[in-house]
């Protein structure tokens, strides 16, 4: 089984033109022609299952359209998509925010899928999609110390409630490294699919491992790399597992 996990900057792009006129200018334009080397990346490496963090969902950069609902429609995928924004936030209320969301999609049928949302933090998403054999978590976490250990004390207490093979995937944000997951992988006894802590971001010279793949221990990690993409600023990660 191949996981993809991928933050895509809503299609936005990278590297100095993103910059152009101003700062983060890039935000602001359509997203289509870098979008289209995303899919045709994505269909390069045929992952059984994608976790896409940051996703547009239907924004004027994409005309309108969801990004994952046109991935999973050329490539041939279900999906469960959702804005990452908790209930009765203000960023619910503007019109580029309320498009932006997380995405994950496979190859075997949802059978189930959940939406859980943090009380702490900006991006309060959690996904939890589940196949017949498999049930994943996809998140993007908070920017503040404070609020991601918040976070992780919830995804602790969704974790231990699953007893079935599992991955919990994101943008972790850990801006301080891997010793700010020490004690949350000693408690739910989740193993991170990266132990030599290669690092994806930024994707032009990777310094930072922000990304992570976690699984329950039945899983057997086969091959693990960064891919050296640069459509975004994070650098993709692709696992290959033995279920």
């Amino acid at each position: 089984m191949r996981f993809l996990l991928y933050n895509i900057r809503y299609g936005t792009g990278n590297g100095g033109r993103f910059h152009f006129p101003f700062p983060y200018a890039g935000y602001l334009r359509q997203s289509e022609q870098n979008f289209l080397k995303i899919l045709e990346f994505i269909r390069s490496v045929n992952p059984d299952v994608l976790g896409l963090v940051e996703v547009d969902g239907g924004s004027f950069r994409t005309r309108r359209k969801c990004q994952a609902e046109m991935i999973a429609e050329q490539l041939g995928y279900h999906h469960v998509v959702e804005t990452k924004y908790g209930f009765g936030s203000m960023a619910q209320k503007m019109p580029l925010l309320k498009a932006q969301g997380n995405a994950v999609l496979t190859r075997a049928p949802i059978v189930s899928y959940r939406h859980h949302y943090f009380d702490e933090g900006m991006k309060r998403l959690v996904i939890q999609a589940c196949t017949e054999h498999l049930t994943i978590f996809l998140v993007h976490l908070s920017l503040t110390y404070r609020n991601r250990q918040y976070q992780l004390e919830r995804l602790y207490r969704l974790i231990r409630a699953v007893d079935r093979p599992m991955i919990l995937a994101g943008d972790f944000n850990v801006l301080w490294g891997m010793r700010e997951l020490e004690l949350f992988l000693g408690a739910t006894g989740l193993v991170s699919a990266n132990p030599e802590k290669k690092p994806s971001y930024p994707s032009r010279a990777p310094k930072r491992e922000l990304d992570f793949i976690l699984h329950s221990p039945e899983l057997k990690v086969i091959n693990f790399q960064v891919a050296p993409v640069t459509y975004s600023d994070h650098a993709p990660l692709i696992c290959d597992f033995s279920m």
